[in-house]
């Protein structure tokens, strides 16, 4: 019998095994960034290539547990995908994957 803690230990180990290996889990579609999140990455000296790696790689950033569920979930069923990471400054850069993987678009929080 498995439990919710067994689930999300099984999760975070697939998304650091992911993560070490830089093995894409899922499609990008077109890549797109509002102004905002641009210009913060910029500030921040944060690359979007690392983060879209990490993203598509299954390394989330810094989430609730239950959404990090959630988007092993979206793995499995194509649902939309989302990770949070956070930039030197304390500003967020959200990081969401549509669920068709059409687009994935870089935003500020403020900006959903």
């Amino acid at each position: 019998m498995t439990t919710e803690n067994d689930n999300a230990n099984e999760a975070a180990m697939e998304s650091v095994l992911a993560k070490e290996t830089n093995r894409i889990l899922f499609e990008s579609g077109q890549v797109v960034a509002t102004p905002g999140a641009l210009d913060a990455m910029q500030t921040n000296n944060c690359l979007s290539l690392d983060l879209l790696i990490r993203h598509l790689s299954g390394d989330w950033g810094v989430i609730p547990e239950e959404d990090a569920q959630v988007n092993q979930q979206a793995l499995e069923q194509g649902d939309r995908i989302m990770s949070s990471y956070p930039l030197a400054n304390g500003e967020k850069v959200w990081v969401i994957t549509e669920g068709d993987r059409s687009y994935t678009t870089f935003l500020l929080p403020e900006e959903y």
